[in-house]
């Protein structure tokens, strides 16, 4: 490898949004970001669900299907059958 040629390898904080932070190693000495893993709606580290509206997605949502979209039973998905 040729020297001085590469970036300092050193100790870095990451800071999220929510206000959690861990260290970890990085080329810069500090890292934001705006979702980390124990404030994102569906990838959360306690298998929790929390939804973030900043653009009322869930509000259009609702007010389009209505608020018991998800309670609906599913029919079974036998195979269809064609008309003689």
């Amino acid at each position: 490898m040729k020297k001085g040629i590469h970036p300092k390898y050193m100790e870095c904080t990451v800071r999220c949004g929510c206000g959690t932070t861990w260290d970890t190693r990085s080329t810069v000495p500090e890292i934001k970001v705006e979702v980390c893993s124990s404030c994102h709606p569906f990838f959360r580290a306690d298998g929790s669900t929390r939804f973030i509206d900043a653009l009322g997605r869930i509000d259009r949502f609702t007010k389009k299907f209505g608020s018991d979209y998800f309670s609906k039973s599913k029919k079974s998905s036998g195979a269809k059958t064609k008309p003689a």
